[in-house]
């Protein structure tokens, strides 16, 4: 298995090379030569398999420069119930990513009952093993740079903290995370682990640390990785779920299922793309959008328009609060039948005039034979959502999940059992949740007094110069 660079100017590469990088040196994405196909026999005997596993079983098809025996160890150190239940006190604590019915054709996967609570550590505590089994191979060390709307910063701490190789540098937007993400974060108090406060929004902090990665020299001398979601192995690890969400809720293999997927970066969604270039029998990957409308937009009417950090509207479901999605390129080399050409030209579209449009070419039909639909919600309708489902069934969710429902709901066909991802739980979403019902969500034991607990952050402007020097002083 190959890796190429969306933009066509990178060599080719095999997975341990991508691992660390993020960027291609082109500045373009890394995605696999050819999506590896799964047939209907494979799919009879993944079906049996438990979640260690069946991550084991996907991995093998996308990495063939780690030997099947080290990727099962990986993944079964990784995925245990120790670690992916905390979340839980009931009887599904056992259960990595079990599904629940909300009503009749429409389920719920819980992906949220990690080590901070949101689907983010599906992925991030695997990108720890496979950093740490990469690193040990070389005796190098590796600095991360990171940056986060609220969920993926304090996966990637809690997936890194303690790991002597790897030190951790976190931006986020200073002012625009819950309580709850906020302490999640700053209370770390681990020698390797680096938050930075950034004075703008989720899209500055994303920019700077894409400036960084551009810098090709400063980031070899100092070694930076980054585990955002452009890392393609945070992709391939949330391809997993996919298939335990459709075994879940389907008897046989001849059945088909819808995905609902609240987005921002479109990193969770892509890997439902690419689950279903593999052959999984998905009907419909229905992506749910809040204020910040920008990939809803594109699947409405083919246009993609970025909107300016002024534009880029604060809500109740913060973490996707996002006017540039990161991922989208990877999306949108497969739709343009894998033409780097074409890429180059969009994206440089796009960074000169902030959008481009697909509606008048060839390509907007490979749109619409894709399989996308989308949708969109406001605050109003999110807290009229958790409302709603708690009535009647108990459950609280939590708002960027209530997108997901919202929306979800509009797009259910007969027949076909609509799966929505659980992004978080709804304790790290207090405020909204009390809007919603009136009294504060459940919090899992250990959490308790975490807003409580010291917190330490530094505070920069959204200036790449002071993030390179911040950098300089502190990595090593």
């Amino acid at each position: 298995m190959k890796y190429v660079s969306t933009r066509g100017g990178a060599p080719e590469a095999a997975f341990l090379d991508i691992l660390l990088s993020g960027l291609a040196p082109d500045g373009g994405l890394y995605l696999p030569e050819s999506y590896p196909k799964v047939g209907r026999a494979e799919l009879d005997a993944w079906r049996l398999l438990p979640y260690a596993g069946l991550a084991a079983a996907v991995l093998r098809r996308f990495i063939s420069d780690i030997s099947a025996v080290d990727i099962e160890a990986l993944c079964e150190r990784t995925y245990t119930a120790q670690v992916y239940g905390q979340g839980r006190a009931d009887s599904d604590a056992a259960q990595i990513a079990p599904l629940r019915w909300l009503q009749p054709g429409l389920a719920l996967l819980e992906l949220s009952n990690g080590p901070t609570l949101a689907f983010k550590d599906m992925a991030m505590q695997l990108l720890g093993g496979l950093f740490e089994y990469a690193l040990a191979r070389t005796g190098e060390e590796l600095n991360i740079l990171g940056a986060t709307s609220g969920d993926t910063g304090s996966a990637a701490e809690y997936a890194m903290r303690g790991r002597p190789a790897i030190r951790v540098f976190m931006l986020s937007p200073h002012g625009r995370m819950s309580a709850f993400q906020r302490a999640q974060m700053y209370s770390l108090t681990d020698a390797n682990i680096f938050n930075i406060a950034v004075e703008g929004v989720f899209d500055d902090c994303q920019d700077m640390v894409k400036a960084v990665s551009n810098d090709l020299e400063f980031k070899r001398r100092l070694r930076i990785g980054t585990v955002n979601s452009i890392n393609w192995a945070r992709v391939v690890a949330q391809v997993v779920y996919y298939f335990k969400g459709y075994f879940a809720a389907t008897a046989t293999n001849d059945e088909r299922v819808s995905f609902a997927v609240p987005s921002g970066n479109f990193g969770n969604v892509l890997a439902g793309w690419i689950a279903k270039q593999m052959g999984l029998p998905i009907e419909r990957l229905v992506l749910a959008t809040n204020e910040n409308d920008v990939l809803d937009e594109f699947f409405r009417t083919g246009r993609y328009r970025v909107r300016s950090a002024a534009e880029t509207r604060a809500t109740s479901s913060p973490s996707m609060d996002i006017s540039k999605a990161s991922n989208f390129e990877r999306f949108v080399f497969d739709i343009v039948g894998r033409d780097a050409t074409t890429v180059r030209a969009l994206w440089r579209r796009l960074d000169e005039q902030g959008s481009f449009d697909l509606a008048s070419t060839p390509h907007w039909q490979a749109v619409k034979d894709s399989g996308f639909v989308s949708g969109s919600s406001t605050h109003v309708r999110r807290l009229v959502t958790i409302r709603e489902l708690h009535a009647r069934t108990g459950l609280v969710i939590d708002p960027h999940t209530a997108d997901g429902v919202k929306v979800a709901r509009e797009h259910q066909a007969q027949g076909v059992p609509m799966i929505c991802l659980e992004t978080a739980l709804p304790a790290k979403f207090a405020e909204t949740i009390i809007e919603a019902i009136g009294r504060e969500p459940p919090r899992p034991a250990g959490y308790a007094d975490l807003e409580r607990r010291p917190q330490r952050f530094a505070v920069l402007p959204a200036d790449v110069a002071r993030l390179k020097a911040y950098l300089e002083a502190h990595a090593r």
